[in-house]
């Protein structure tokens, strides 16, 4: 169901919504704007506002069968991560996979984390 324009990527409010609605389902204006006013201080207009941009950019799509609108994403969280990173690696990091995994990978990352990481890494290899 992927309707998304090539190169239209979502900025930090429409990221921020869509979380919103990779989290619930879909939903409709009220929903979302009571699940964002927890974290912040947002008016119910400029969520609408951002929903309305974000239909028209086709990042969601919108049901309008009933008075109030239900909004659902247009792709998965899958879908625009991918996207976002492949994105990322393009322009920040020349295309490079390793760079940008070894600019992610600091002092900070737990003994853990990278046996996750080596084990993923094991994983990829075998396929």
């Amino acid at each position: 169901m992927s309707r998304s324009k090539s190169g239209l990527k979502p900025t930090a409010a429409e990221l921020s919504l869509l979380n919103v609605l990779w989290q619930i389902g879909p939903a409709t204006v009220r929903q979302i704007h009571n699940i964002v006013s927890e974290k912040q201080n947002t008016g119910y207009s400029t969520v609408l506002k951002i929903l309305q941009i974000m239909h028209e950019k086709t990042l969601v799509v919108r049901d309008e069968s009933n008075r109030a609108h239900v909004y659902a994403p247009a792709n998965s969280e899958i879908q625009t991560q991918s996207s976002l990173l492949k994105d990322l690696v393009s322009k920040a990091f020349g295309g490079s996979t390793s760079k940008l995994v070894l600019r992610a990978l600091d002092d900070t990352t737990s003994s853990e984390e990278i046996a996750d990481i080596r084990k993923l890494l094991n994983e990829l290899e075998q396929k």
